[in-house]
């Protein structure tokens, strides 16, 4: 069953959702550019048979607050305080497309509470990256400021996040959308060979693959948690 929640992060409020056992095991789920938490329910009902799952709305977006500042980093830290506010210590970290650059970089900075990574067609840090394709169409729910930033950093982005990959300790799990995808595939190749321990694989389905194929996304979340 999910629930609804907000946590004062610093300066910002960040509104979550959880699903599954309070005492479960936790799995964080973060959401790509113009997403929020919901683009992860299929996803998160299926691992919540399992797991802990929350699911947060990252500053600018969905019900959390539009501070109109923003900055991958900026958001690495909101999930740092995110996770010391719920009293998270160890957590399995998800993230699709700008949510993996805010997964990725974490477990860079604060290996001590990745626990395991899944990168989930999640724009390597190169130089020159095209912007990933904008959300499904619909309602506007998040704050427009935010993407020429987002997709600015994505295109050039700071040399120390290529850098510091092979800091990255926990063992990672890239999931990469096939042909039909936006995202420069190979990249993703290049990218998962400076990750210390990391497999990749390739699911179809194109960027939004979690959406696309909910199931597969979340069987193979499970089986390299528990693997």
């Amino acid at each position: 069953m999910e629930d609804q929640s907000v946590v004062d992060v610093g300066d910002v409020r960040l509104a979550y959702r959880t699903w599954g056992d309070p005492f479960g095991s936790p799995v964080v789920l973060l959401h790509g550019l113009g997403g929020s938490s919901l683009s992860w329910e299929a996803v998160a009902t299926l691992l919540g048979e399992e797991w802990r799952v929350y699911a947060i709305d990252l500053r600018g977006h969905g019900e959390s607050d539009w501070p109109d500042e923003y900055g991958f980093e900026q958001m690495r830290d909101d999930v740092l305080e995110f996770l010391d506010a719920c009293e998270l210590d160890r957590v399995g970290v998800v993230g699709h497309s700008m949510g993996g650059v805010v997964a990725y970089l974490l477990a860079e900075e604060h290996a001590d509470r990745v626990e395991r990574l899944v990168l989930v067609e999640t724009p390597p840090p190169f130089p020159g990256q095209p912007a990933a394709e904008g959300p499904p169409g619909g309602p506007v729910d998040y704050d427009e400021n935010a993407v020429d930033e987002v997709r600015a950093q994505v295109a050039d982005p700071d040399p120390r996040w290529a850098e510091e990959l092979g800091q990255i300790v926990a063992p990672t799990l890239m999931i990469a959308g096939g042909p039909e995808s936006t995202m420069p595939q190979a990249r993703l190749s290049d990218m998962a060979s400076l990750i210390p321990d990391c497999r990749l694989i390739t699911l179809g389905g194109g960027h939004h693959v979690h959406k696309r194929h909910p199931d597969q996304v979340a069987q193979q979340i499970s089986e390299f948690f528990t693997s």
